[in-house]
């Protein structure tokens, strides 16, 4: 029996989880309060506070740090072919100085620092850079840059392996469409084990969501760059962040969302919510296009998944595609078990970051 240690650090809270082999022993979710993390002026800084809740956590339900490995929640310095990595010195490295500053970044470096402790190896699986893209969805209509994606790769990847084994099949045999309702709403297009195309949700590409604006009107937001009315950081946040339904509704909270519609008959959450619904049902759509119209299923995932609304309102828009399936939730703490378990067992390869 393997018994590993689970660490996801999200912004506000650090997830943790205690396996043995598949079976969870101890699932805690430890929270960050905004004025507990405002004491730290960069996301690294917070890695000894981080590592150190999270041992004095584990001793508190009597478990002993003995563990068999320690996997974290994978980080967005660089793109990555999907699938198990060790952590290795270098990819700490990338993380400490990663572009995309986010409190993924610190998956792997708590987990080595926990691992080395206790002499066991680390890992981290499907991280959000997980880069499978054909070479035609990355290219734009200028060569001052390049698309990337940065989406929700750990909980889609592990989705698809769940729906193929409902199915008696592997991830490998079919062509899905996923599509992860979270704060940022990713879609991608798996062929045969790989996805070929997904959105940069970071950034707020596709379909505007809870926290994201989604693709803008490119000549609109250069004019707003040059306004001088907002600075770069301003308009960042106005892209990710303070953006979507948090800008139109003054609100994230998709419960407080929905009590307006069904308590309030509130006419703009109704209105906002249907374009929302909209757009990403024609994200969805053109996944289609990237898989020559071979699609085996829709998948439709993530927190706001739960709303049975927004997935009839998606599923009346794409069902004349494929049949689609509704996995609600992210349990991203057993997919990094799972991964960590099979990379112990020798099912996968642990591949080496360079």
């Amino acid at each position: 029996m393997k018994k590993i240690l689970v660490v996801n650090p999200g912004s506000t809270s650090t997830k943790i989880a205690v396996y043995n082999d598949e079976k969870p022993i101890f699932v805690k979710s430890i929270s960050h309060p905004a004025e507990e993390v405002a004491q730290f002026e960069r996301i690294t800084d917070q890695i000894e506070f981080r590592t150190e809740l999270i041992k004095e956590e584990v001793k508190r339900q009597g478990i002993a740090l003995d563990f068999d490995a320690v996997v974290g929640r994978g980080g967005l310095a660089k793109p990555l072919e999907g699938g198990v990595y060790r952590v290795n010195q270098l990819m700490i490295d990338d993380m400490r100085n990663a572009v995309h500053q986010h409190a993924c970044d610190l998956g792997c470096i708590i987990a080595d620092a926990i691992a080395q402790e206790i002499g066991c190896p680390s890992f981290i699986a499907d991280p959000g850079a997980t880069d499978e893209l054909n070479d035609y969805a990355r290219v734009c209509g200028t060569p001052l840059m390049q698309r990337i994606c940065i989406w929700h790769a750990l909980n889609q990847r592990a989705i698809a392996r769940r729906f193929a084994k409902d199915h008696g099949k592997r991830y490998e045999d079919y062509n899905l469409i996923i599509c992860h309702l979270g704060g940022g709403i990713s879609i991608a297009a798996h062929e045969h084990g790989r996805a070929v195309d997904a959105n940069n949700s970071l950034d707020g590409e596709g379909s505007f969501s809870p926290e994201r604006a989604g693709t803008l009107p490119a000549g609109d937001l250069v004019r707003l760059c040059f306004s001088g009315k907002f600075t770069q950081d301003e308009l960042l946040r106005r892209i990710a962040g303070q953006a979507g339904l948090t800008a139109l509704l003054g609100t994230n909270d998709m419960r407080e969302v929905e009590r307006r519609i069904v308590e309030d008959n509130d006419k703009d959450a109704t209105f906002y919510v249907d374009a929302m619904i909209y757009h990403t049902a024609k994200n969805i759509a053109a996944e289609g296009a990237v898989l020559c119209g071979k699609i085996d299923g829709i998948i439709i995932t993530g927190g706001m998944a739960r709303w049975k609304y927004l997935v009839e309102g998606i599923t009346k828009r794409v069902e004349w595609m494929a049949p689609v399936y509704c996995y609600p939730g992210e349990d991203e703490l057993e997919a990094l078990a799972l991964n960590a378990l099979a990379a112990l067992n020798g099912t996968v390869e642990a591949k080496e970051y360079v």
